[in-house]
């Protein structure tokens, strides 16, 4: 990402953070049951207790507190780039490993985290076609022992010019060159979808 996009979207953050506090509407859901509806659909990729997730573009790290609601306790890492937003996770989680920067910026070994997931994180217009998004996906496959599950906004039903939605079955083919067995689900809510990647 480009240090100017990266240094809008931190502020665009920070000013989010300073309007709304800790609240969903802070990192652009509409709404908690939203947020949590996403959570639901990346966590049925085969989650299970005692996993290790990296949660990338994690925010606050409410997949954490959401998976572990469910009965399903992880080894949680998480990383943003924004570090309001990590301040404010490391508050509430002091537990666990959560980085500020872009996925690029650290040398994480291959394979190291059993799950790698997305919500969200993918949407900032950045004006190239999806290539930077394509690029974290290759990453995040790289990354994971058992799969990887990411959700993007639907360009079939939703097309606003600040925000980036895609062509689900393009992206679909794409994550079908990295990995073989791959899924969409595009079911669970109407500007919205979420692809599956398993090892």
């Amino acid at each position: 990402m480009k240090k100017d996009q990266r240094k809008r979207i931190v502020d665009k953050h920070r000013d989010s953070l300073t309007r709304h506090g800790y609240h969903p509407n802070a990192l652009y859901w509409s709404s908690r049951e939203i947020q949590e509806v996403r959570f639901k659909v990346l966590a049925e990729i085969g989650i299970q207790c005692g996993d290790s997730v990296l949660d990338i573009g994690c925010g606050f790290a409410d997949f954490k507190t959401w998976i572990e609601g469910q009965g399903i306790p992880v080894h949680f890492t998480g990383i943003d780039i924004s570090p309001d937003l990590i301040y404010t996770a490391r508050e509430r989680h002091p537990d666990c490993e959560l980085l500020c920067g872009e996925l690029s910026d650290f040398e994480l070994e291959e394979g190291a985290f059993n799950w790698v997931v997305l919500s969200g994180a993918m949407n900032e217009q950045l004006h190239d076609e999806g290539a930077y998004a394509r690029g974290q996906i290759a990453k995040m496959y790289a990354l994971c022992s058992k799969g990887v599950a990411f959700n993007m906004l639907d360009a079939r039903h939703l097309k606003a010019h600040d925000l980036q939605s895609v062509d689900p079955f393009q992206m679909l083919e794409y994550c079908k060159s990295l990995c073989p067995n791959c899924e969409l689900h595009d079911e669970y809510l109407a500007n919205d979808f979420t692809i599956y990647m398993r090892r």
